[in-house]
C-alpha cells in the first residue's frame, strides 16, 4: 500500500543556516515578560575601526588633485591614455591599479609617482592617527607622533623618505 500524500512542501535550503540566520518560527520566539521596564543594558561595544585600504587612499588623492585642478575625469583619462571608466573605478577605490597606470594618472595631473604615493602615505598617516586617538585610552594616546611630512623634511637627500611600494 502507498502512503497518503502530505500537504506540506519539503524545503531544501540553498545555504546552510548559521547562528545569525537561523531563527525559530514566530510562534516559538520568546516574548519579554510583562512588568516594569528596566533601564537600558550596557552599551554595545563599538565596531572595530576599519583600516583604510591603499587603493582607497590612492583613489582619494587622485580625485582630490583632479578636482583641485578643476579638470574632468575625461580630460585626465585622455591625458593618461587610460579609459575613463577605469580611472573612475580607481578613484573610487574599486580597482587596484598597476604602478604603470598610477604613474600615467599622476603624470596627467602634473605629479610623479613618488609624489602620488607620498600624498597617499600622508593620508594614511592622518587617518590612522585620527582613529588611533579615538580608540586608545588617555594614558596611551599621550605619546608623541610626528607627521610623515615632518619626517620627510628631517631626512635630507631622501625625497620620499624611503617609501617603498610592494605588490
Amino acid at each position: 500500500m502507498s502512503q497518503p500524500a502530505s500537504n506540506e512542501a519539503r524545503v531544501i535550503p540553498l545555504r546552510p543556516a548559521t547562528a545569525r540566520t537561523a531563527r525559530p518560527p514566530l510562534q516559538q520566539q520568546p516574548r519579554p515578560a510583562p512588568g516594569p521596564a528596566t533601564g537600558p543594558g550596557p552599551a554595545p561595544a563599538a565596531p572595530p575601526v576599519r583600516e583604510p585600504l591603499w587603493r582607497d587612499l590612492v583613489g582619494d588623492v587622485l580625485r582630490r588633485e583632479r578636482l583641485a585642478q578643476e579638470r574632468t575625469l575625461k580630460d585626465v583619462a585622455d591625458a593618461a591614455r587610460i579609459s575613463m571608466p577605469y580611472l573612475s573605478e580607481v578613484e573610487r577605490g574599486r580597482k587596484e591599479a598597476s604602478s604603470e597606470v598610477l604613474a600615467a594618472a599622476a603624470r596627467a595631473l602634473g605629479l610623479n609617482l613618488g609624489d602620488l604615493l607620498a600624498l597617499a602615505g600622508d593620508e594614511l598617516t592622518r587617518r590612522t592617527t585620527t582613529s588611533l586617538t579615538r580608540r586608545t585610552p588617555p594614558s596611551v594616546s599621550g605619546r608623541r607622533t610626528v607627521p610623515s611630512a615632518a619626517r620627510r623634511a628631517t631626512t635630507p637627500g631622501t625625497p620620499h623618505n624611503g617609501l617603498c611600494l610592494v605588490a
